[in-house]
């Protein structure tokens, strides 16, 4: 590729065909087309070779092709919650036609809010995360997606990046929306402690059991090394238990850095029951019926002193 074509396409390598016309006449355009030292991936718009591969370059070629906003899934990637993968997406408003094209889907939405990161224009991170969720539990959506995106709004809850009043106003908005109550469930989750799908999963399944006290989830506990939040506890038992994903659990390290915690923690009292993820999703009410035993010799021995 000659320097001056990527000076003339700028940065990230795309431009529209009209922003060349003054620059380089249609024929020249053409036979670099036709020659390979541009491809033109969608209509009225050009790319260098090189650069195509790169997430930015496809989604700014999307973005010029429609003049619209990067929007679902291709949003989520734009702030950096995930990955990009597959076609990119854009939002445009209602009236507008919808471009076809190889690797583009394009949305028409009756409102459109529009943020701007770098030189891509974004729907807000909350909206971005309602529309994805709304893709991945429509006819188009599939298991990996669904899970992708629970992932996102996990990760987006729990780091603060959007509040569960944004992600709740949002889908208020859509009650037609593919899967709304679940995500509105799935926020209540995170709101009232749960960080992970295991966590999820473990209060779903073990600690709102038949016959289960009411645990207190990311309960605070002051150690002499600082400040831990337990995943659910009952601090009138000093009971805690922990629900250990092996992403975060797997390493000697995270192993002997529970091992020291669980120390402290019985230094002050408590004890501390840590379930696997396998013992978890395959023995929940062995489970059950351990934290249950526990919880019963703790009363008693409560009712000796």
């Amino acid at each position: 590729m000659a320097p001056d074509l990527l000076a003339l396409l700028g940065p990230h390598g795309v431009a529209r065909t009209s922003e060349l016309a003054g620059l380089v006449d249609r024929h020249t355009v053409g036979r670099w087309v036709a020659d390979g030292r541009l491809l033109r991936p969608h209509r009225g718009v050009l790319v260098a070779p090189r650069c195509w591969d790169e997430w930015p370059t496809r989604a700014l070629a999307g973005v010029l092709a429609t003049g619209g906003t990067l929007s679902h899934g291709s949003a989520l990637a734009a702030w950096r919650v995930v990955e990009d993968v597959g076609s990119v997406h854009v939002s445009v408003r209602a009236g507008r036609r919808a471009l076809r094209s190889p690797g583009l889907v394009v949305h028409r939405v009756q409102d459109l809010v529009t943020d701007r990161l770098g030189p891509l224009p974004v729907t807000p991170l909350p909206r971005a995360l309602v529309d994805t969720w709304g893709w991945a539990h429509g006819r188009s959506g599939s298991r990996r997606t669904v899970e992708r995106v629970r992932a996102a709004v996990i990760e987006t809850l729990r780091d603060r990046r959007v509040s569960v009043a944004q992600l709740r106003t949002e889908a208020a908005r859509r009650p037609a929306l593919p899967g709304n109550r679940e995500l509105v469930t799935l926020a209540g989750l995170v709101e009232q402690g749960c960080q992970s799908e295991l966590e999820i999963w473990g209060v779903r399944e073990v600690l709102r059991g038949p016959g289960m006290p009411p645990f207190v989830q990311q309960h605070r506990v002051v150690l002499p090394t600082g400040v831990v939040h337990l995943d659910a506890a009952l601090p009138e038992l000093r009971v805690a238990v922990e629900l250990d994903g092996a992403a975060f659990h797997g390493s000697a390290e995270a192993r002997e850095r529970d091992t020291r915690r669980d120390v402290a923690l019985a230094a002050l009292g408590w004890v501390v029951l840590r379930f696997s993820y396998r013992r978890l999703t395959r023995e929940p009410d062995a489970c059950r019926r351990e934290i249950l035993r526990v919880c019963r010799a703790r009363e008693a021995l409560l009712a000796l002193r």
